[in-house]
């Protein structure tokens, strides 16, 4: 899979978040629901200062590595954390060096598929804040998702 490395400014999210691992059965519901309440609940459209148009699902607080406990954060970047819709976090993805992915493809699949391919990867992986940055034009039939992973 093709990179790049990229130095990024920390960035605040807000959103909904919960904690999941790679190996509990319910993962792919836990996170799906979380997506779906964003969405489904008036949860996006209540965040204000949004500074573009893009959802992130942030990968943060891990245990230890993939295989241990991590938080899912389903939100967007915004400007400022002044009034933040009840129910939702802030979260803060931090400053430092990122591999940068580009994924295309049917939403689900595709992010499972790089998934499974970046675990077998061997980057020098931080853990200290992935995420999935969707573009304002995906579908589930085809998203462009800009994937960041931190690196040492």
């Amino acid at each position: 899979m093709n990179y790049e490395i990229v130095n990024l400014e920390s960035k605040q999210i807000v959103g909904l978040t919960t904690r999941t691992r790679n190996d509990d059965e319910k993962m792919g519901e836990i996170i799906g629901g979380l997506w779906s309440d964003l969405f489904n609940k008036g949860v996006l459209q209540n965040i204000g200062d949004k500074i573009n148009n893009c959802t992130i699902g942030l990968y943060s607080g891990y245990e230890n590595d993939e295989k241990s406990e991590y938080s899912i954060t389903v939100g967007c970047e915004v400007k400022n954390i002044t009034n933040i819709p009840r129910g939702t976090v802030v979260k803060n993805i931090p400053e430092g060096k990122y591999a940068k992915f580009i994924v295309e493809g049917n939403m689900q699949t595709a992010v499972q598929e790089f998934w499974d391919k970046l675990w077998q990867m061997p980057l020098d992986r931080k853990y200290s804040g992935d995420f999935e940055e969707y573009q304002p034009e995906c579908t589930m039939k085809h998203a462009i998702i800009h994937i960041y992973i931190s690196i040492t």
